[in-house]
C-alpha cells in the first residue's frame, strides 16, 4: 500500500472548509487579520494580485470612455438622507464620524472633542456624493453621457468578518454614470456586467451565472441589479460583481438636471457598478487545493519561479549563470501582451522552498542544478498539477513553449470549476426534495445550487428564506422563457431562478 502524500494545508477542504480558507489565505502570504477588528493587512504578494486586477479591468473600462476620479471618503449624512431606500439600506453598516480632535481627559487619556455641526458617513458607496457632483458638473444635454469610475477603499460595519470575503473595509471600484435617456442607461448597466464576466471568466477563470437580482435582494434605491454569481468548492454562491440601473431615483434626490435640445428640463438616468477584493476570495475558493492557493496565469502575481539548485558552494556561480540567461530569455517574452514575470529564489532553506511557492500559488516552478545544465535542460512543474508531477524538458523548448504552457493551465483551471459548476446544479421540481436538498450535508458541505421555479413573490422568497438560509441568487438571463409551477406556493406561470447558500 503506497504512502499517502501529505497536504501542505490542514485542516483540508473536506475536513472544514471555512478553516482551510483561512488557512490557505495565511500560508499563501497574501493578506492577515489587522488589529482593527474586521479589516486585514493586505500583503506584497495579495496586493500585486489586486494591482494586476485593477490595471486589467481598468483598461476594459476605458475602451468604453470611462475616465477615473476620486471623491471623498466622508459623506455628509444629510446626502444619505435624500435618498430614504438607499440610506435604509446601509444603516446598520455605516461608520459615523461625529468629533473632529482628540483632547486629553482625565488621567491624560485621550478623548474625542469638538463635536461636528453634522457627522460624516465614512464612505460605504459614493451615489450621494458623487451625485451631488454630477449635479454641478451636468447642465446640458451636451456634457452627457458623464461615465466615471473611482478606485477606492470603503467601510461596512460587519458583524461577521472573513479575509477578502467580507471585510469591514475592503477595496473596490465603484463606477458612476449620467445618461440621457433610459434605455442608455440601461445598455450601459448590461456593458459594465458583460464586461465583469469577460474578466472574471477569461482571467480569474471563474465559470459564472449572469442574472437579475430579485427585488428584495436589489441594490438599495435601484430599480434593477444585474449581477454574476460563481460556485464555490463548498456548493456555495458568491456574488462576485453587481450593476445597477437606478433609474431616476438619485438624479432626483441629488438634482442631477440637464436642459434638452429643446431647452427643456429632464432628469437624468443613472447607473453604478462595481466589483472588489471579494474577487480574491472568490478565485481562491473556485481554484485553491490542500497545498494552497493556485494562480490562474493571466492575473498572477507572478509567472514563474526559478529555483536554482546549489549544493556545493563552488557550484553557485555557474548555476546561478544559467538561472539568470533563462530568467533574461523569459522576461523577452510576453504572454497576452504583458512581459512575463519571473522569480529567482536562491534561498538555502531546502525543501520549504518549493513548497512555499506552491502554497503561494506561482503557476510554474522550476528547478535548475548541474545535470539540468549538464544536459541544457530545466526541471519544471505546474501548479494546476500534482506536486510530484514535476518533468525534464529541453531549456530552448521550455522558453518557447512558456506562453502555450501558460494558456494550458489557465483553460484547465476554467474547464475544472466548469465542470464542478455543471455537475453540482440540479434542476428541481418537487418542493420536498427541495427542502431535502438544502437541509441535508455532508461534513458541512451544501449539495450545490438549485434551478427551481419561483412565482416572483416576495412572501414565497422569504419563506425559503427563513426555512433554508437559501436565497435567490439571480433571475439568468438564459433560458429564462421556461414556465412552471412556484416551487413554494405552486402557483403557475413562474421562471425558473438560481437558489443557493451564499457568502
Amino acid at each position: 500500500m503506497g504512502k499517502k502524500n501529505k497536504n501542505a494545508i490542514s485542516p483540508t477542504r473536506d475536513k472544514d472548509y471555512p478553516m482551510w480558507y483561512q488557512e490557505v489565505v495565511k500560508e499563501s502570504q497574501m493578506a492577515e487579520k489587522s488589529p482593527v477588528r474586521g479589516c486585514m493587512v493586505i500583503k506584497p504578494w495579495g496586493y500585486a494580485l489586486w494591482e494586476n486586477i485593477m490595471s486589467s479591468l481598468d483598461v476594459m473600462f476605458k475602451k468604453t470612455d470611462v475616465k477615473n476620479a476620486y471623491f471623498p471618503l466622508f459623506i455628509p449624512l444629510s446626502y444619505l438622507e435624500k435618498e430614504a431606500e438607499h440610506v435604509e439600506g446601509f444603516a446598520k453598516e455605516c461608520a459615523v464620524v461625529t468629533h473632529h480632535r482628540l483632547e486629553k481627559g482625565e488621567n491624560n487619556g485621550l478623548v474625542p472633542a469638538g463635536k461636528l455641526a453634522e457627522p460624516f458617513v465614512v464612505r460605504p458607496t459614493s451615489e450621494t456624493i458623487i451625485g451631488e457632483s454630477m449635479s454641478r458638473w451636468i447642465s446640458s444635454y451636451r456634457d452627457l453621457p458623464l461615465l466615471l469610475n473611482q478606485w477606492a477603499n470603503v467601510v461596512r460595519w460587519e458583524m461577521r468578518t472573513r479575509i477578502f470575503l467580507r471585510t469591514s473595509e475592503f477595496l473596490w471600484q465603484e463606477g458612476h454614470t449620467a445618461h440621457f435617456s433610459e434605455q442608455e442607461a440601461k445598455d450601459r448597466t448590461k456593458m459594465m456586467l458583460d464586461i465583469y464576466a469577460d474578466f472574471v471568466e477569461n482571467y480569474l477563470a471563474i465559470p459564472v451565472i449572469k442574472g437579475a437580482k430579485s427585488s428584495m435582494e436589489r441594490f438599495p434605491g435601484a430599480v434593477d441589479t444585474i449581477c454574476i454569481e460563481a460556485m464555490m468548492q463548498d456548493k456555495k454562491a458568491l456574488q462576485v460583481g453587481t450593476s445597477h440601473f437606478l433609474g431616476q431615483n438619485f438624479a432626483r434626490s441629488s438634482n442631477i438636471k440637464f436642459q434638452t435640445a429643446d431647452k427643456k428640463e429632464e432628469l437624468a438616468w443613472t447607473t453604478s457598478w462595481g466589483v472588489s477584493t471579494r474577487m480574491i476570495g472568490g478565485m481562491i475558493m473556485v481554484h485553491g487545493d490542500d497545498d494552497g492557493v493556485i494562480m490562474p496565469p493571466k492575473i498572477a502575481p507572478a509567472h514563474v519561479v526559478l529555483l536554482p539548485i546549489i549544493k556545493q558552494h563552488d557550484e553557485k556561480r555557474k548555476i546561478m549563470e544559467y538561472t539568470h540567461n533563462i530568467a533574461d530569455m523569459l522576461q523577452n517574452r510576453t504572454y497576452h501582451g504583458k512581459k512575463i514575470i519571473v522569480e529567482i529564489d536562491a534561498r538555502d532553506i531546502g525543501g520549504a522552498r518549493g513548497w512555499e511557492w506552491i502554497k503561494k500559488g506561482i503557476p510554474v516552478r522550476v528547478e535548475i542544478g548541474l545535470r539540468d545544465i549538464a544536459d541544457d535542460s530545466v526541471f519544471a512543474a505546474r501548479r494546476d498539477k500534482s506536486p510530484g508531477d514535476k518533468y525534464s524538458i529541453k531549456k530552448q523548448d521550455f522558453i518557447n513553449g512558456i506562453e502555450n504552457l501558460l494558456d494550458d493551465i489557465q483553460k484547465n483551471l476554467f474547464n475544472k470549476a466548469f465542470a464542478f459548476k455543471k455537475n453540482n446544479t440540479f434542476t428541481i421540481d418537487d418542493k420536498n426534495y427541495f427542502y431535502d436538498f438544502f437541509k441535508l450535508k455532508r461534513n458541512g458541505i451544501n449539495k450545490g445550487f438549485a434551478m427551481a421555479f419561483w412565482c416572483g413573490s416576495d412572501k414565497c422568497e422569504t419563506k425559503i428564506k427563513e426555512d433554508l438560509s437559501v436565497t435567490i441568487r439571480c433571475l439568468p438571463f438564459e433560458n429564462n422563457k421556461e414556465k412552471g409551477k412556484c416551487i413554494y406556493c405552486n402557483n403557475s406561470n413562474s421562471q425558473r431562478v438560481v437558489f443557493a447558500k451564499a457568502y
